[in-house]
């Protein structure tokens, strides 16, 4: 699993506006009311199910946002398999800072180990494949960079990070544009030697015309059955990188991957995943 961490300055911001909305203009009235000041504690977050981490280098930098004199230590790296029980950080200090934090960075460990978790199980389905898992543009509106660094923490791939990544040719670009013919030609004029073209198709037809044009370095299957899909990486031949996307589900995802296609990608890593359950524990 990947290990590697996204620099915090670029967190920052997702982080802050986060603990602003759960504090408010007040702050916490609970803890301010009911905890003397100075009262420490040691606190821990356990890990209530198993599955993948994600969302530690998170939470740790939400909890010194709070309060840098709280003394915290990372048991489980993200990316790392947990079982139930399993103490994935420790946080020592002040009792109400601890709090203040509390919330925000389960909610962000929690649903960034559920994209893991999820990634996790379907890339186990990829096993003696060469087929990749990979996410899509269909995350949380700004939580993008961190749900997608969730889906390589379970083992997956990322898709694109915005529409300035590639240029990625769908139905409807094809439909404004007239036809397969003349969307490959415009995007090869306008892209620069670095910039990737892919191109959508969902029929073997579409898939022969692309072919004949040529001009794009990916093509994604889109909606395909298993047996097309078959078919249209004989048809392709090596000569494209193939991705297929529409409707994979986890008990779905060993048949694609044995087609041969090179990527799968899966919305539903980021947007249908089910919180993963972390509890903080005085």
């Amino acid at each position: 699993m990947n290990h590697s961490t996204i620099p915090d300055f670029l967190l920052n911001d997702i982080i802050k506006r986060a603990l602003e909305e759960d504090l408010g203009g007040a702050g916490d009235l609970t803890s301010r009311a009911v905890i003397p000041d100075g009262t420490t504690y040691s606190a821990k977050i356990n890990a209530r199910e198993a599955g993948v981490i994600s969302g530690m280098q998170i939470a740790k930098i939400a909890f010194l946002m709070i309060d840098k004199t709280l003394e915290i230590k990372t048991c489980i790296k993200d990316g790392s398999y947990v079982q139930k029980n399993d103490t994935c950080m420790t946080i020592k200090g002040d009792a109400k800072s601890i709090l203040m934090a509390e919330r925000v960075a389960l909610n962000f460990a929690g649903r960034l180990s559920g994209i893991a978790t999820m990634t996790s199980a379907f890339v186990s389905k990829t096993k003696g494949t060469k087929a990749k898992i990979c996410c899509t543009r269909k995350t949380t509106p700004g939580l993008r960079l961190i749900e997608k660094e969730a889906v390589r923490h379970g083992g997956g791939a990322n898709h694109r990070f915005g529409l300035n990544d590639a240029i990625m040719i769908k139905d409807n670009h094809i439909a404004a544009a007239g036809s397969i013919e003349k969307v490959l030609e415009r995007a090869r004029k306008f892209a620069s030697h670095m910039t990737t073209i892919e191109i959508e198709v969902d029929t073997l037809n579409q898939l022969e015309m692309v072919l004949n044009a040529g001009g794009a370095d990916v093509v994604l299957l889109d909606n395909m059955t298993n047996k097309d899909m078959l078919l249209a990486v004989k048809m392709i031949k090596g000569r494209m990188t193939v991705e297929a996307s529409g409707n994979m589900t986890l008990d779905r995802i060993s048949s694609v991957a044995s087609t041969g296609v090179d990527f799968i990608s899966v919305g539903g890593l980021t947007h249908t995943v089910a919180n993963f359950d972390l509890g903080l524990d005085f």
